[in-house]
């Protein structure tokens, strides 16, 4: 595994000071309220020998079991955290897994894979609770689309608008969430389509857990 970074401006100053010692308990805390991971990661079904991104990677988790699911898949993460990349670095070196996932610093609203790993694209793209931190995020939602190779998909699952569940519900978890610098994207399922509609991608939406997440796969429309 080969760490590379690049310059990634303020967001990686902010993000680190967030992580800087919740990374430590991320995975064991997270895994309550962060649901639908282990559900995308089966959706995946890349063929043998596809590329695998992870945007906004953290601690590496889904990437560790997205290689383990996949065996003949080479994956690949990026983060704006330092911080949580060095985490990362050793969780997947504990895994054994460091000729299989490839890491990198870098800004999700300049995502260059040439740049980056070597690559012009990639066969899946996962963004998993990321696009809730990050500001400019139907822009990241447009450019991973566009750095998918012919016939790949961009696989989607984040805070959902919590229709189903009781008010009182939401407003704790709006509250807990934003002292992490957590925004649910309300607005996500329109977006997304609109974003696949405009790049001719089809676009599949479903809001599991009676709202609480967005689950969403684009996938391109031409084959290679």
């Amino acid at each position: 595994m080969s760490a590379t970074e690049t310059p990634a401006g303020p967001a990686a100053g902010l993000m680190d000071r967030i992580y800087r010692h919740q990374r430590h308990i991320y995975d064991a805390s997270r895994k309550f309220y962060l649901l639908g991971r282990d559900q995308l990661i089966d959706g995946l079904q890349p063929p043998a020998g596809a590329t695998v991104l992870e945007i906004g990677c953290g601690t590496g988790r889904n990437l560790i079991r997205i290689a383990r699911h996949y065996p003949d898949c080479a994956c690949y993460g990026l983060d704006v955290s330092s911080a949580m990349l060095a985490t990362a670095k050793i969780s997947v070196a504990k895994a054994g897994l460091d000729d299989r996932i490839r890491l990198a610093q870098a800004d999700a609203t300049a995502l260059d894979p040439q740049v980056l790993f070597g690559l012009a694209g990639f066969d899946r793209i996962v963004i998993s609770y990321a696009l809730s931190m990050i500001p400019p995020w139907q822009g990241v939602v447009a450019e991973a689309l566009r750095r998918l190779d012919a016939g790949g998909s961009l696989h989607i699952v984040d805070f959902g608008d919590q229709a189903g569940l009781p008010g009182p519900f939401k407003a704790v978890l709006l509250r807990w969430l934003a002292l992490f610098h957590v925004t649910p994207r309300e607005n996500l399922p329109q977006a997304v389509r609109a974003i696949a509609e405009a790049a001719g991608a089809d676009c599949r939406l479903d809001a599991p857990y009676r709202g609480y997440a967005v689950h969403a796969v684009v996938t391109h429309c031409w084959a290679a």
